[in-house]
């Protein structure tokens, strides 16, 4: 299938604004099902359950139940909070026998051997079905089953595929080469779905109707344990039943930073939340958003803040449970490294990824907020993709490759360990501009995801955009190689002066700069702004 063309976003969209609820995410039909929660009385995290449940379905080709769920909110009451549903490696999975399982099919010596992408070793703990149960139990007011029975009709009943995820389901046809894998998710077990073809998920259907009755346990300690234990030991994995059993979500405290005024929330380690905040403190005290929307000089200096924070945080965060991270939003640590940039980029910079794992991974954001005061950032993913490639039996769940960001090598701050959690490319966001002005939002995209958070807030925080032209805006990305990607629709021959600076400059599609969503609530006023990248929309009541 052919990737949408969406060089031109040629229709127009505005900032959306609602009296009551509003939530914005990558597919309609989701967006919808989380509204609809609203609209029968529950809160904000109520339909951010219902919403991510639902993109399960409707957007198969980027999350699922085999994955994690992180979130950021802000409570009617005023609590800011974070939620990190992220399972770890196995218990059995040390660096030695990982190394001798894959060495194999690398062709290369133990001592040489890499993560790999696919299979049974990427396969970390799925949090996602303990991450929605607890969030509805802690802070919403419907149950788990009264919140996935959109996501239940969506996968038993079907849907029309939309065009932008279409064209993802096409990875499908290759990663699925078990028979089960191939049932569950490509038509006749042959082929992706067509845009606006009408498809059904029953088996995944099946799982979330079963979660809903039994509760997650089932996820972790019941049937569809015993299928993912099976499906990866069966395939050479060691994830095993004590894993999944031993699993719980955590609630945690967020880090915070402030930009030109505004209180920026991010996820700590083990995610990449203070990549985000140092990139915009070095920005601040470079005084990146203080020169002209429409210069290579302002692209030049964020651009510069975000490599720099790139190669501190992909060398130091890790599970900090098993490493001491350094302090990198610490204003004193950003002067510091501030004073590295000048005219002309810096060379040589190495980000510490050297296969890439996560560059332009995928996954999905939500975002919602209620008329109660409640807001939050939700994010849903199995890393890359359908994931490892593996789906647990029956079930239609597909496992996450979340390991795949783990190193093999011995020395590496984020090398493999039995029990830890890998570097998390997921980051949901919370800004406040002012006493009663709060924003949810996110950027998602593998490594997009701190750099879209900075040009996102840069965009309202410093020209003063509406939020939805905040999102339309063209992006630049900085890559892993060292260069300087930027979208085709920069005017003023921008790439070229660029260039002219030393930048190595590309120019790639709008799918490879990310998918943002976000709300906000201002002196009680609902607003709400989606990705035109994606197929979604804002819905609000």
């Amino acid at each position: 299938m052919d990737t949408p063309d969406l060089d031109r976003f040629e229709s127009r969209r505005s900032t959306v604004y609602a009296p009551e609820g509003i939530v914005a995410t990558s597919q309609p039909l989701a967006a919808e099902a989380g509204v609809s929660i609203l609209r029968e009385g529950g809160n904000a995290f109520d339909a951010a359950v219902a919403t991510a449940a639902a993109l399960n379905v409707v957007e198969p080709t980027s999350t699922g139940l085999g994955g994690d769920v992180f979130a950021l909110y802000r409570t009617a009451d005023g609590e800011v909070g974070a939620m990190s549903s992220c399972g770890g490696a196995p218990s059995d999975a040390t660096l030695e026998r990982v190394r001798e399982a894959v060495a194999d099919d690398q062709d290369v010596a133990p001592s040489e051997a890499e993560m790999p992408q696919h299979g049974p070793h990427p396969v970390t703990v799925p949090g996602t079905a303990r991450g929605w149960e607890a969030t509805v139990d802690r802070l919403g007011t419907r149950s788990l089953s009264e919140v996935l029975q959109s996501a239940i009709r969506y996968a038993t009943e079907g849907y029309p595929v939309s065009e932008v995820i279409a064209s993802a389901w096409d990875h499908g046809e290759e990663l699925f080469d078990d028979e089960h894998a191939r049932d569950a998710y490509l038509v006749d077990g042959e082929r992706a779905p067509r845009v606006g073809e009408h498809v059904t998920l029953p088996e995944l259907g099946a799982s979330m109707k079963q979660i809903a009755e039994e509760g997650a346990d089932t996820v972790y300690e019941g049937e569809i344990a015993d299928a993912i234990v099976e499906e990866v030991q069966s395939n050479g994995g060691f994830l095993d039943h004590d894993d999944l059993a031993a699993f719980e979500p955590e609630f945690i405290d967020p880090v915070s930073a402030t930009y030109r005024g505004t209180e920026v929330y991010e996820l700590p380690p083990n995610n990449q939340g203070l990549i985000a905040l140092e990139a915009l403190g070095i920005a601040e005290e470079i005084g990146a958003g203080e020169v002209p929307y429409d210069s290579p000089e302002r692209i030049h200096r964020f651009a510069e803040a975000t490599k720099i924070a790139f190669h501190d945080g992909h060398h130091y965060i890790t599970d900090p449970q098993y490493e001491e991270i350094p302090p990198l939003a610490d204003p004193e640590y950003v002067a510091g490294r501030a004073e590295e940039i000048g005219p002309e980029p810096i060379e040589n910079v190495d980000i510490g990824f050297g296969e890439g794992a996560g560059e332009d991974a995928d996954t999905v954001l939500l975002t919602v907020a209620d008329d109660e005061g409640n807001l939050v950032s939700y994010i849903n993913s199995r890393f890359a993709g359908f994931g490892s490639g593996l789906v647990a039996g029956d079930t239609g769940i597909a496992l996450q490759n979340r390991g795949w960001s783990f190193s093999l090598d011995p020395d590496h701050p984020n090398r493999l360990e039995p029990g830890k959690r890998p570097f998390h490319t997921l980051i949901p966001a919370l800004a406040k501009f002012d006493e009663d002005d709060w924003a949810a939002f996110g950027v998602m995209g593998g490594y997009m995801q701190p750099q879209g958070h900075v040009q996102v807030l840069s965009n309202i925080i410093d020209y003063d955009m509406p939020l939805q032209r905040a999102l339309d805006e063209p992006r630049w990305r900085y890559r892993e190689d060292g260069g300087l990607a930027l979208e085709g629709q920069f005017d003023g021959g921008i790439a070229s002066k660029l260039a002219r600076r030393g930048h190595d400059v590309s120019v790639l599609p709008p799918l490879r700069f990310g998918g943002a969503q976000i709300v906000r609530n201002q002196d009680g006023t609902l607003s709400g702004a989606t990705e035109p990248r994606k197929d979604g929309t804002v819905v609000g009541y």
